[in-house]
C-alpha cells in the first residue's frame, strides 16, 4: 500500500493532500511547486513588481534557483514554445503563489496545474490551490497507516549512531539486531550458532502480549476522548457541510450550491445513497481482483516451485551429461589403447628385422674381412712353390664371398616409415557436430541415466502406417515370400556382463524376414521385479546402461520391430550389479591444480588454496560408504571431505556454496559445513596415516562421518535428496588416497 499514499511529486506519504480533477492526489506544498503561468496574456514587467505583491518573472536561467524551495520540482505544465524560456514556461516559487486568495498582481486566469501522473492539464481560477478539494480521506489513510509503522518499526539496539530498523531478534541474547550488526556481533557459528534467530515482528508481538498482561493488572489510566474529524465542507461555501451528490458533474455539493450556484438544475441524489451505493460497486470491483491476486500469488508460489524443480533437473540433467561424455571419453581411451598396441607390435617388428638383419650382415662382414687380411699376407710371401699350392682355394673362396654380397644383401629388409593409417576426420565431424536433439533416435549404442532415474524414452516411438512402409520399401502385397514381423532376438550371454553398476547386453537375429529389421527395444525392470520400461531404441544390437542401483538384480529382454509391426521378446536375462560402489577420482572434473596419480586413487594439490576434486560415481538412492586415507598432512592444513553436486565450485574449500555437504578437519578439531555455515564443532582430529570415512544413506537421506573407523560427531547432514558424488578439497600440504568397495558400518549415533 506504500505507493498508493506517496505523492508522485516527492516521493514522500501524502501531507494536506489535494484532489485534481483527474482523481489523482498531489500534496499541497508539491502543487505550489509545480504551478506554471502560460506565455498567454501579459505578465507584469522584468522586475517591476514587488514582493509584497507576491508575483516575479522567472526566466530559464532562473530554473535552477528552484532547488532551493523543492528538489522534486516535477517540470510538468503546458508547454508552449515562445521567446521568453526554452520551454515556453514560466515557473512561480513556492512563496509567490498562496494557497488561497488572489495574492498580488498575477492574472490567475492564466495559471495552469498539470498532473505529473497523467500529464493532463487544469487552468487554476482566482481562489488559487483553494479551489481543489482536500481529500481527507487519503488524509485519515495516511494518518493510520503512519501510526501503524511507527507501532511495529523496532530499531537495533546495538547501532552506534542512527540505529537503523532490526532484521532478527536473538531470543536468548534478548537483542535486536540490523543485519550488518548481526553479521558483525552475533554470526552463526560456534556457540551462536544455536541461538535461535526470529523476525523482530515475532518478538514485538510476543512483547506486545506481555506488555498487554502487565497493563491488565494495573488500574486503568483516563485518556482524553479522540476528537472526531471535522466534516468536510464545500470549497465554495466554506461554512456548508456537503449533503448531496450531483449526478452531473459526479462530485459532493452542499445545500447552498444547488440554490445558488452552478448545480442547480443538475440531477441530484442524497450523499448517504450514493456513499453506500459507490461502497457496494467498490466491494464488487474488489472482489474481481481479490480473485485475481489470489491467482497471482499460486502462480508465484508454482513459478518458485519450478525454480526449484529446474534447479533439481538441471542438476540431474548434468550429471547425466557428464556421465554420457565420460562413457565416451572411456570408449576413446580404450580403443586409443587397442591402436597403440597395434603400433607397438608393428615397431616391435620392425625393430626386430633390423636386429636379425644387422647380426647377419656384421657376421658375414667379419668374415669376409678375415679372409682379406689373410689373402693380403698370403701375396706378402715370396714362396712361389707354397702360394701356387693354396692360390686356386683362396680364389675360389673370394669369388664365393663376392657372390654372398648380392644385390639386395645390402639394403634394409623394412622402411622405418609405419604403413599404417588412421582416418579421424569422419569421427572429429561427428564430435563436432555433437548437440541435443529432440523426438530423434539417439545415434549412440551407449544411453546413460543417472543412479536410480525413472526414464523413459517416450520420445522413441514405433513406427506407425504399417501399409504405407511395406510400399516404401517395395513389399508388395501378395509375393510369395510375405514379410512378417521379426523373430525374437536371441540373447549373447558370452557377452552381456556387469561392471560396478553397469550393464552391456547383446544380441542377435535368428532369422530372416522378409521386411528388414528397422530398430530393437531394449527393456529393464526397475531392480525390484516391477514393471519394464524401455532404455534403448536404436540399432544397435549391443547397449550399455549405466546409472543403475547397487546390489540389484535386474531383468532385462529385447524385441524387434520392423514396418510390419513390433515382433516377440527375447528370453529374459538376471544382470546383477555389484554389492558396493567402486570408482576414482574423477580428471575431467577436477581443479586444474588437481594432481592425480596411482590410477586416480591418490590426490594431490599444487596450489596453496583449497581445490576440489569430484568422484567418478554419481548416487541417488541406497546406502554408500568410502573412506580417505591421509598419506602426507603438513603444517596442519584444513582439509574437507564429503558430497557434491556436479556443478559445485572447484576453486574454494568444499562446502562454501550450497552444493556441497562437507566436514573440515584438522589436527585437533572439526567443523560441518555447508553454504559457508560452520555447525558442530568436534574435538579430535587427523595426521598422516589417519582414515576418514563417509558415510551417504540417502534411504535415510542422511549424511555421517567417520574417522579411524570411529563416528566422529552427530549426523552431520538430513534431508538430502539428489545426486551426489563424492567429493575432497585440499591444498598442497595434503595428500590421499581413496578406498572404495567397503562395507557400511552396523552402528550409527543420531
Amino acid at each position: 500500500m506504500d505507493e498508493e499514499l506517496k505523492c508522485p511529486v516527492c516521493g514522500s506519504l501524502f501531507k494536506d493532500p489535494i484532489l485534481l480533477p483527474c482523481s489523482h492526489n498531489i500534496c499541497l506544498a508539491c502543487a505550489r511547486n509545480i504551478i506554471v503561468q502560460t506565455p498567454e496574456g501579459e505578465t507584469p514587467p522584468h522586475g517591476s513588481s514587488s514582493r509584497a505583491s507576491g508575483t516575479s518573472d522567472y526566466d530559464y536561467l532562473d530554473m535552477d534557483k528552484m532547488s532551493m524551495y523543492s528538489e522534486t520540482d516535477s517540470g510538468y505544465g503546458s508547454y508552449t514554445p515562445c521567446l521568453k524560456s526554452p520551454n515556453g514556461v514560466r515557473v512561480f516559487p513556492p512563496t509567490m503563489v498562496g494557497g488561497g486568495g488572489g495574492g498580488g498582481g498575477v492574472h490567475r486566469q492564466h495559471c495552469s496545474i498539470t498532473c505529473p501522473l497523467c500529464h493532463r492539464s487544469v487552468s487554476v481560477d482566482e481562489r488559487g490551490l483553494k479551489g481543489f478539494p482536500r481529500n481527507r480521506l487519503v488524509e485519515s489513510i495516511v494518518s493510520r497507516y503512519q501510526q501503524s509503522r511507527a507501532a511495529a518499526a523496532v530499531k537495533c539496539q546495538l547501532c552506534d549512531r542512527n540505529p537503523v530498523e532490526a532484521t532478527v531478534f536473538c531470543e536468548q541474547c534478548d537483542v535486536f539486531y540490523c543485519a550488518p550488526c548481526q553479521q558483525r556481533c552475533h554470526p552463526s557459528r560456534g556457540p551462536l550458532a544455536k541461538h535461535r534467530l526470529v523476525p523482530p515482528s515475532q518478538a514485538a508481538s510476543a512483547a506486545s502480549a506481555a506488555a498487554r498482561a502487565g497493563a491488565a493488572q494495573q488500574p486503568p489510566t483516563q485518556h482524553p476522548p479522540a476528537t472526531a474529524r471535522k466534516p468536510a465542507t464545500c470549497a465554495e461555501h466554506e461554512a456548508e457541510n456537503f449533503s448531496i451528490y450531483c449526478m452531473n458533474c459526479k462530485v459532493p455539493v452542499c445545500a447552498k450550491c444547488m440554490e445558488e450556484g452552478k448545480h442547480a438544475k443538475h440531477d441530484v441524489k442524497p450523499l448517504a445513497v450514493m456513499w453506500k451505493q459507490h461502497k457496494c460497486q467498490l466491494s464488487q470491483a474488489l472482489n474481481g481482483v481479490s480473485d485475481k491476486a489470489k491467482d497471482a500469488k499460486e502462480f508465484l508460489v508454482q513459478l518458485k516451485n519450478m525454480l526449484q524443480q529446474i534447479q533439481e533437473s538441471g542438476v540431474e540433467f548434468e550429471a547425466c551429461l557428464v556421465a554420457q561424455c565420460d562413457s565416451l571419453i572411456e570408449a576413446l581411451t580404450r580403443q586409443k589403447a587397442k591402436l597403440l598396441t597395434k603400433v607397438t607390435k608393428e615397431k616391435e617388428y620392425k625393430q626386430k628385422v633390423v636386429r636379425d638383419q644387422i647380426t647377419h650382415c656384421t657376421m658375414k662382414l667379419r668374415q669376409t674381412t678375415g679372409m682379406m687380411e689373410f689373402c693380403l699376407e698370403v701375396i706378402k710371401e715370396n714362396d712361389p712353390s707354397g702360394f701356387l699350392q693354396i692360390s686356386d682355394a683362396l680364389v675360389k673362396r673370394v669369388s664365393s664371398s663376392q657372390d654372398q654380397w648380392v644385390k639386395g644383401a645390402l639394403e634394409p629388409k623394412v622402411g622405418p616409415e609405419f604403413d599404417l593409417t588412421l582416418s579421424t576426420d569422419a569421427l572429429l565431424q561427428t564430435i563436432l557436430q555433437l548437440d541435443f536433439c529432440q523426438n530423434k533416435e539417439p545415434s549412440l549404442s551407449e544411453i546413460i541415466f543417472p543412479d536410480g532415474q525413472e526414464t523413459s524414452l517416450s520420445n522413441h516411438t514405433l513406427p506407425a502406417g504399417c501399409e504405407a512402409q511395406s510400399e516404401a520399401e517395395g513389399v508388395s502385397p501378395g509375393v510369395d515370400s510375405s514379410p512378417s514381423v521379426p523373430a525374437a532376438p536371441l540373447l549373447q550371454l558370452e557377452k552381456c556382463c556387469t561392471r560396478n553398476n553397469s550393464a552391456t547386453l547383446a544380441w542377435r537375429v535368428t532369422a530372416p524376414t522378409g521386411s528388414p529389421i528397422e530398430g530393437y527395444v531394449l527393456e529393464l525392470d526397475d531392480g525390484n521385479g516391477g514393471q519394464y520400461r524401455e532404455v534403448y531404441v536404436g540399432k544397435e544390437t549391443v547397449c550399455t546402461v549405466d546409472g543403475l542401483h547397487f546390489n540389484s538384480s535386474y531383468n532385462a529382454r529385447v524385441k524387434a520391430y520392423n514396418g510390419i509391426g513390433v515382433g516377440a521378446y527375447s528370453k529374459t536375462v538376471v544382470l546383477k550389479t555389484s554389492d558396493v560402489a567402486w570408482f576414482t577420482f574423477d580428471p575431467t572434473s577436477a581443479h586444474r591444480d588437481i594432481v592425480l596419480t596411482n590410477e586416480n586413487l591418490t590426490v594431490s594439490c599444487n596450489s596453496y588454496d583449497d581445490r576440489v576434486v569430484l568422484g567418478t560415481a554419481a548416487f541417488s538412492k541406497g546406502v554408500h560408504y568410502w573412506e580417505v586415507c591421509i598419506d602426507r598432512y603438513d603444517n596442519h592444513p584444513d582439509p574437507a571431505f564429503g558430497v557434491a553436486r556436479i556443478n559445485t565450485l572447484k576453486d574454494t574449500m568444499l562446502g562454501k556454496d550450497d552444493k556441497a555437504w562437507a566436514m573440515y578437519v584438522d589436527n585437533n578439531r572439526s567443523w560441518f559445513m555447508h553454504n559457508n555455515s560452520h555447525t558442530n564443532r568436534a574435538e579430535g582430529g587427523i595426521s598422516k596415516g589417519a582414515t576418514v570415512g563417509i558415510l551417504l544413506d540417502l534411504t535415510q537421506r542422511t549424511l555421517t562421518f567417520f574417522i579411524n573407523k570411529e563416528q566422529h560427531g552427530p549426523t552431520a547432514f538430513e534431508s538430502l535428496e539428489g545426486v551426489f558424488m563424492p567429493a575432497v578439497s585440499l591444498n598442497r600440504n595434503v595428500q590421499v588416497t581413496i578406498l572404495t568397495g567397503l562395507e557400511v558400518p552396523k552402528t550409527i549415533k543420531q
